[in-house]
């Protein structure tokens, strides 16, 4: 499980990104790089880790399910996601 705070500040940046995300393509569209580097740096969409919606683990992350390969592992095995099964041959 990661810290709450790396959660918390990751959920923070997501918030500052939808905050400037208009002024940001707005600057962007007239090629205004001094008035970009002059906004906030977490008002970048790339400062946004992808995190996994149960554990807040960053590596292993997949896309497709919104978790990380583990809680992926868990959860297919207990059947809680639909239309997933372990592969036998």
């Amino acid at each position: 499980m990661a810290k709450t705070a790396w959660i918390q500040r990751n959920n923070k940046k997501k918030q500052t990104v939808k905050k400037f995300a208009a002024l940001r393509a707005e600057l962007k569209a007239k090629r205004d790089y001094a008035g970009l580097s002059k906004l906030p740096r977490n008002a970048s969409p790339s400062r946004v880790v992808n995190r996994c919606s149960m554990s807040g683990r960053r590596h292993g992350y997949l896309r497709k399910f919104g978790c990380s390969r583990l809680t992926f592992r868990e959860a297919a095995l207990n059947g809680l996601i639909p239309g997933v099964t372990k592969a036998s041959w």
